[in-house]
């Protein structure tokens, strides 16, 4: 069976950035899947569902209402390890285009106050495992150790 890209990324060396994870073509739209990484694999600990789940939420509420991207979303999500999440865009991309779009969607997560969008019984399959406190955490730590001061090698996988 043939392995699948993202198999092939040595983990040993992948660092939390903004990375191109791969690009499908379907019909005539070119899909871009980005690799959010926020914390090191293998390296630190994963991330809890509570704050994985808090930072979907706002993420995603943020994405599908940008003046510029909302209609180009396809999806934000979490990756299955808990070491980042997953942004499907509908236009032929590269990291550097969406790190304004990343910074200002990880400064609305840092700085939110309020209920979570999304969080109640009717609007969602597990409302109750939410944990805003620690999604400011991790988005304040990305911001401050990667986007704000982010150079190629957090924008291109390790060779």
């Amino acid at each position: 069976m043939k392995q699948i890209a993202s198999f092939t990324i040595d983990h040993l060396k992948l660092l939390p950035g903004l990375y191109v994870s791969r690009k499908d073509v379907f019909g005539d739209a070119v899909i871009t899947t980005f690799d959010i990484r926020l914390t090191r694999p293998n390296f630190e600990p994963v991330m809890g569902t509570g704050e994985i789940h808090a930072i979907e939420h706002l993420g995603a509420t943020y994405l599908r209402n940008h003046e510029k991207y909302a209609d180009k979303v396809i999806y934000f999500g979490p990756m299955g390890c808990r070491t980042g999440f997953y942004l499907l865009l509908g236009e032929d991309l590269h990291s550097r285009d969406i790190l304004p779009l990343m910074t200002e969607m990880f400064e609305f997560i840092r700085d939110y106050n309020g209920d979570i969008p999304g969080a109640t019984p009717a609007g969602c399959g597990n409302y109750s495992d939410m944990n805003p406190e620690k999604a400011k955490y991790y988005s304040k730590r990305f911001l401050d150790e990667v986007l704000y001061c982010i150079d190629d090698s957090r924008l291109h996988y390790p060779g």
